[in-house]
C-alpha cells in the first residue's frame, strides 16, 4: 500500500515484534520522529510471568529514554550479586550493586516483573502527550511473507493478507524469527544441551519461613553453582515473588517441544543434594513452574539485506548466562534509531550498514561469553572449579570471558545527551 505521508521528513519503519527489543526500538524510532508500525502476532501485547534484569548498560539506554520515572516506580533494586556454592550456600563471590552501581558506572542495576517493563515501554510508545508520531501497534499480525519487489519500500504481509509498506523493517521477532527466515539469512540457531525452569514463588511464603526469611531481609541477585547446573535468584515487585531460573541439562521432550510446563516437585528434584536451603526455596513454587529448551545462534554478522534488518534475538539470541539478552537488544534499539534518525529515505541502506557495523563485533563478544560462561557455571567439583572460586574471591569484576567493567561503562551512541546522560543518585 502505498504510505499517505510520502512527501513528509521521517520515514516509515515496520518492526516486527511487540517485545521488550521491538518495543524499546519503536519507542527510540518515535522520539527521533520516526513513524512506526509493530507487528505483534500474540492476540495481544504483554510479557510472560518472569523476573528481568537490566544492568547498567541497558539501564542507561531506558533512562535517556525519558522513562526514569515510570521505572522506579516498578523496579526493585538488588544491593549485592552473590554467588554461592552448591553443597553449602557458601558464599564464593559478591559484587556490590546498589548505590554503588550507580556511583560506579552512573546507572543503576535494576530487577522487574517482565510484564511491568513491558508495559511501561508500551505505554510511552502510544502516549499521545509524547514526542513524536504515536507509535501504532498491531496484535494478531503474524508476519508470514515479505514482498521486496520494490528494494526501497519492503511490505510485511500477515496471515490475514494485510500488508505494511515501509522505508524500513526490522525483524525484532525472537530466536525464531520469521523475518530472519524470509529474508534469507543464514541458520545459525544452535541448541546448548541445557534447559531452564522458570517460577515465580510468591514472597509472603518465602518470608514467613524462617529457612528462606534471608532471602527478604536484604535483596540480592544470587547466583548458585554446581555441577553441570546453576540457580540464579532475585526479587520483583519489591518482594511479591521471588524469580527463579534454573539451568540444567536438557530434556528430550523439552528440546522437541521448546516449553512445557513443570512442577514444583520436578524443580527441587532437579537439584538433588544442594544446600537444603534451595529445596526450602524451590518447593514453595505453585501451579506455573514451566522449563524451555535453551537454543542460541552462532555469532554471526549478517543482519540486514537492503533495507531489511534484524534486531535482538533474531540476530544474536544468546545463552542467558550473562542476563544479556534484552540488554543487548535495547542497546540495538538505540543505535539503531540513532542512525535511521540522520538519514532520509536515500541513505536507509547506509544507515542499517552503520547500525549492523556498530552492533555487531559487541554483541557477539557478549554471545560469546555468555556460551563461555555455561561451563564457567557448571564445573565439576575439582581443581578448575576451586580456581574458579578463587578468581571470584579475590573480586574479579565479571565472570569467564568479559569483565563487568567492560559491560557496564559507557553507551553505545554517539549523541552527547543520552551518552552523557547523568543518573542523579545523591539527591
Amino acid at each position: 500500500m502505498a504510505s499517505p505521508h510520502s512527501s513528509t521528513q521521517s520515514l516509515e519503519v515496520t518492526v516486527v515484534g511487540g517485545g521488550l527489543g521491538g518495543l524499546t526500538a519503536a519507542l527510540a524510532l518515535r522520539l527521533r520522529g520516526l513513524r512506526v508500525t509493530v507487528l505483534e502476532q500474540a492476540p495481544r501485547l504483554g510479557e510472560i510471568g518472569a523476573g528481568i534484569q537490566t544492568a547498567p548498560n541497558a539501564s542507561r539506554i531506558l533512562l535517556g529514554l525519558g522513562l526514569r520515572g515510570r521505572l522506579e516506580a516498578i523496579r526493585t533494586e538488588p544491593l549485592d550479586q552473590v554467588r554461592r556454592r552448591w553443597q553449602d550456600g557458601s558464599i564464593i563471590g559478591l559484587t556490590p550493586l546498589g548505590e554503588f552501581c550507580k556511583r560506579t558506572y552512573n546507572a543503576p542495576y535494576w530487577h522487574y516483573h517482565r510484564a511491568d517493563l513491558h508495559r511501561v515501554l508500551m505505554d510511552a510508545c502510544v502516549d499521545p502527550d509524547g514526542p513524536g508520531p504515536v507509535v501504532d501497534l498491531r496484535t494478531d499480525s503474524r508476519v508470514t511473507a515479505l514482498d521486496r519487489g520494490d528494494p526501497a519500500r519492503p511490505v510485511a504481509v500477515t496471515a490475514d493478507g494485510a500488508e505494511y509498506a515501509a522505508d524500513v523493517l526490522i525483524g525484532a521477532d525472537g530466536v525464531r524469527s520469521a523475518v530472519r527466515d524470509l529474508m534469507g539469512a543464514p541458520d545459525t540457531l544452535r541448541f546448548s544441551g541445557d534447559m531452564a525452569f522458570r517460577a515465580l514463588i510468591p514472597g509472603d511464603l518465602i518470608a514467613a519461613d524462617p529457612a528462606t526469611r534471608w532471602l527478604v531481609d536484604r535483596y540480592q541477585s544470587t547466583i548458585w553453582y554446581g555441577p553441570d547446573r546453576h540457580l540464579v535468584h532475585y526479587m520483583i515487585r519489591g518482594g511479591e515473588f521471588l524469580n527463579v531460573v534454573g539451568c540444567v541439562p536438557c530434556t528430550d521432550e523439552v528440546r522437541e517441544r521448546w516449553t512445557v510446563a513443570s512442577t514444583a516437585r520436578e524443580l527441587v528434584d532437579a537439584f538433588p543434594g544442594w544446600d537444603d536451603r534451595v529445596a526450602a526455596m524451590l518447593g514453595k513454587a505453585k501451579d506455573d513452574v514451566s522449563c524451555f529448551a535453551l537454543y542460541h545462534r552462532r555469532r554471526d554478522p549478517v543482519w540486514m539485506d537492503g533495507h531489511t534488518a534484524l534486531l535482538g534475538d533474531a540476530c544474536h539470541a544468546m545463552l542467558p548466562y550473562q542476563a544479556q539478552g534484552a540488554s543487548q537488544a535495547m542497546e540495538d534499539a538505540a543505535v539503531l534509531a540513532e542512525e535511521l534518525g540522520r538519514v532520509t529515505r536515500a541513505g536507509v541502506e547506509t544507515a542499517l550498514r552503520r547500525y549492523v557495523d556498530r552492533r555487531a563485533k559487541h554483541a557477539g563478544m557478549v554471545q560469546d561469553a555468555s556460551l563461555r560462561n555455561m561451563a564457567f557455571y557448571h564445573l565439576p567439583d575439582g581443581p578448575e572449579q576451586e580456581a574458579r572460586d578463587e578468581l571470584l574471591r579475590r573480586g574479579f569484576s565479571g565472570e569467564s570471558d568479559i569483565s563487568y567493567d567492560w559491560l557496564w561503562s559507557g553507551t553505545p551512541l554517539h549523541d552527547p545527551d543520552l551518552g552523557a546522560f547523568a543518573y542523579q543518585f545523591a539527591r
